[in-house]
């Protein structure tokens, strides 16, 4: 997905440089060529920040099959919430973490700002591409020199579906909407019924959610052609979902005070106050381990359509382990990324502490993705989410300076969401300014 929308970033000089060495050498290599990437010497500590739920379970195991590689996790917040900006401002001041994770829509921000290793060179790197769906690995390769570096392992993958609370679809008679203006009219009924009850909750955090329901419409926010990018953030199918929000926003039929995995969405899942979700394959733990009162009352569905008989779903995140670019030990680094998103005993971890949804082909065969859930009332919901991954358009462009446009998107939400001008205000303001964003970064931008 990325291959096409980077193609322009290969014309700009070769931003990040393939550390190597070992013991803190980073030494280079010709114009063009990739830099070695050496086992360094000795035993090696390495640091990792990370917002996975559980995964320093799955680094204990690392630690203790790999003695001489020692990793230390640091728990963050999601990437946007501030995980971003302080990796960035390390990365300036030189104090960077050895890996980080980095969602498949920020990685070309990072590459502009010098912020990851090409890890094409290290051992067993390449050869793992055919471990991993295509368009994942899409994502993480683009241009170097006139060859295709490597600038992360992909980790996960963020297909889309309905999360629904089937007891009080059930206790007033709602049927489970399959487009989304039957989703509409059921969030009239629901809140007839109970006034004090929302059909879901608006973000002012989370405009990268909003833009998983923007690619399932088709509203490509970026196109390329040649060297010249193409801002379309506010294009009609991008306003016609704009539209549909609003007119939720306006009808209150979705709550817009609470913020997106915040201890008062939790409250209000648990009181039966928020209805659905729209999410990822992901947001399955979300729910289990923030709202464990409900237990066995939701269930998932796929993501309403809009049009009937349609079969489109969008991607929220999807995360890559990248080794950043001030690594003094990129083999070891570029080792444990690979492991991280190969191993079965990782993988497993993964998915049962985190409710990651693995983009290694082989981690889509884990026994716990064919079994009944029972938080979900034994529903095999990863069948669900299987289908929603061959129904996401791999059509899709992400711009290099996403972490910026995000910001963007961000701040005319929160103006929407407290009356200060709409949703489509908010896009055609984010599309205004991303392309002043793309202009700073010396970037061509067309009409």
């Amino acid at each position: 997905m990325l291959r096409r929308a980077l193609a322009a970033l290969a014309v700009l000089p070769v931003l990040a440089t393939a550390a190597c060495g070992g013991s803190g050498d980073t030494g280079g290599s010709a114009a063009g060529e990739p830099a070695a990437c050496e086992k360094s010497e000795g035993k090696v500590k390495l640091s990792y920040w990370s917002w996975i739920p559980g995964v320093d379970k799955a680094v204990a195991e690392w630690n203790r099959q790999n003695p001489d590689i020692q990793v230390t996790v640091k728990s963050t917040p999601a990437g946007n919430a501030g995980t971003y900006q302080n990796m960035s401002n390390a990365l300036k001041a030189g104090n960077a973490p050895d890996l980080g994770q980095i969602e498949y829509d920020s990685l070309a921000s990072f590459r502009l700002q010098e912020g990851l290793t090409d890890i094409a060179a290290c051992a067993g790197v390449k050869e793992a591409e055919a471990g991993f769906a295509d368009w994942t690995w899409s994502q993480v390769t683009f241009g170097a020199g006139g060859e295709d570096g490597v600038w992360a392992v992909p980790q996960d993958t963020g297909p889309m579906a309905l999360f629904y609370r089937k007891d009080l679809f059930e206790k007033h008679d709602i049927a489970v909407p399959e487009t989304w203006q039957e989703y509409y009219e059921a969030a009239k009924k629901l809140k007839k019924a109970d006034p004090k009850a929302y059909m879901t909750h608006f973000s002012q955090t989370d405009p990268n959610w909003f833009t998983g329901l923007l690619w399932q419409k088709g509203a490509n926010l970026f196109a390329q052609d040649g060297d010249t990018w193409k801002v379309g953030i506010d294009s009609p199918a991008a306003g016609e979902v704009a539209d549909y929000w609003q007119k939720m926003i306006d009808e209150k039929l979705v709550a817009t005070n609470l913020q997106g995995f915040s201890p008062a969405l939790y409250k209000a899942w648990n009181k039966g106050e928020v209805a659905t979700w729209v999410s990822a394959a992901w947001g399955y733990s979300t729910i289990r381990d923030n709202a464990k009162a409900t237990a066995g009352k939701w269930g998932v569905a796929p993501m309403p359509q809009w049009s009937a008989g349609d079969k489109k779903a969008g991607n929220w995140g999807g995360s890559t382990t990248a080794v950043l670019g001030k690594s003094k030990h990129p083999y070891e680094a570029a080792k444990f990324a690979l492991w991280l998103n190969t191993d079965p005993k990782a993988l497993e971890i993964l998915n049962r502490e985190g409710g990651l949804y693995p983009a290694a082909t082989e981690g889509l065969k884990l026994d716990a993705l064919q079994q009944p859930v029972e938080f979900y009332g034994g529903q095999k919901i990863f069948d669900t989410f299987a289908g929603a991954a061959g129904d996401v358009n791999t059509d899709w462009t992400f711009g290099p300076t996403m972490t910026d446009t995000y910001r963007f998107m961000g701040d005319g939400i929160a103006g929407a969401l407290s009356g200060k001008g709409t949703l489509r205000d908010a896009l055609k303001e984010a599309d205004a300014k991303t392309v002043e964003s793309l202009e700073k970064q010396s970037l061509d931008v067309g009409e």
